[in-house]
């Protein structure tokens, strides 16, 4: 009897193990606390996220592209990042862009304490309102990974984990032209994309696609908006 013990046992641990990595990974679930992972279906509108900002080499030239096609996006601020180049940020803000959260030191939080990621949260916040960004601050977890702790932590203090649908650069050759088509193709109404367009040489091909699929979606009829105005509800017409 005792083998069969040893192996169902094994066989449940096996079987939690997986479960729990599918529980940190999942998109559009998390345990406690309010999750989105994209917005309604029944207008045409699109929102375009930034994770890793800002950087003080690269964030001009999304701003640029932004402001000449006149499109407003959510951009997920990393503490350390702003600390370091706080001039950077404060130019997104100005911008009129939303500021999201995204940890101060992006590290992975498993099995940290209640007391780290307060700190990591509330310190990367005080940071986006010295920027002079005023609205409401949305969390990403850094690589996308939760599990109970930060969900406990965020459902206590009422705050929004925004994850996303589309992810262009996943399994695309990095190019900026098939960046671009699958981000066209992956489009739909209340679509959340993540891009990383910040990092110098690895995520140019990013920045390249980006004024074409901005141009893409809105040839396709799609209005770029803020995460927070994905998520609020259209006026219906009269």
């Amino acid at each position: 009897m005792k083998p069969k013990k040893l192996l169902i046992g094994l066989a449940l641990a096996i079987a939690a193990s997986v479960g729990l990595y599918l529980l940190m990974n999942a998109r559009c679930y998390q345990l406690i606390g309010n999750l989105v992972c994209h917005g309604a279906n029944d207008h045409k509108r699109i929102a375009l996220t930034f994770d890793d900002a800002p950087s003080e080499r690269t964030s001009d030239a999304v701003l640029a592209v932004l402001a000449e096609k006149n499109v407003k996006a959510t951009f997920s601020m990393i503490g350390e990042n702003m600390a370091r180049h706080p001039q950077a940020a404060q130019r997104i803000a100005a911008a009129g862009h939303e500021l999201g959260n995204h940890f101060y030191s992006h590290r992975r939080f498993l099995l940290r304490s209640q007391a780290f990621i307060a700190r990591e949260i509330e310190d990367t916040n005080a940071l986006i309102r010295a920027a002079g960004y005023h609205g409401p601050i949305h969390f990403r977890p850094p690589y996308g990974k939760k599990l109970l702790g930060l969900p406990w932590y965020l459902a206590r203090h009422n705050i929004t984990t925004v994850m996303w649908d589309s992810e262009p650069t996943r399994h695309q050759p990095p190019t900026g032209e098939a960046i671009t088509a699958a981000a066209l193709a992956q489009a739909h109404n209340g679509a959340i994309i993540l891009l990383h367009p910040f990092c110098p040489d690895a995520c140019r091909a990013e920045r390249e696609a980006l004024p074409h699929i901005i141009d893409g979606l809105h040839a396709q009829g799609y209005t770029l908006v803020t995460v927070s105005t994905l998520l609020t509800p259209k006026p219906e017409s009269p």
